[in-house]
């Protein structure tokens, strides 16, 4: 089934130059990039992406992070594209993340983890939202 996700590339790896390397991933996977952008993330766009994790205590960090500097956010299209994109960016915590996944390559910390994409269907559709209100073609 063809899937949309969305795919952050977070400020610390805007800061590294790793853009490129992250669409380069996804597109030798056979993913397609339907939309992208370069953004600075408003705290209240940071506070709906992240609305779920507002009571636990490392939201303010996560949003702090997020709005430091500028991201690249980006749809990306396939079969199977939400369980395909987790897989390929690898476990939350860089230290339990494998080799070969963008956070066990690159990952420094949690906070600093480079990526986020969507964890599910339902996720994916709210987050596109958040960041391409306005649709993707």
């Amino acid at each position: 089934m063809i899937e949309r996700t969305l795919v952050l590339v977070k400020p610390s790896g805007v800061a590294r130059g790793l853009v490129g390397e992250v669409i380069s991933r996804l597109e030798r996977k056979g993913l397609t990039i339907k939309v992208a952008r370069t953004l600075k993330v408003a705290p209240e766009t940071a506070a709906e992406h992240y609305a779920e994790h507002k009571e636990k205590s490392f939201y303010g960090e996560l949003v702090e992070h997020i709005t430091s500097a500028a991201i690249f956010a980006m749809v990306v299209e396939g079969p199977s594209a939400v369980k395909i994109v987790r897989r390929m960016m690898g476990a939350t915590n860089p230290l339990e993340a494998d080799p070969g996944t963008v956070r066990g390559d690159y990952g420094l910390d949690v906070l600093r983890n480079v990526v986020h994409s969507s964890d599910s269907l339902e996720s994916a559709e709210r987050e596109i939202g958040v960041f391409f209100p306005e649709g993707v073609e």
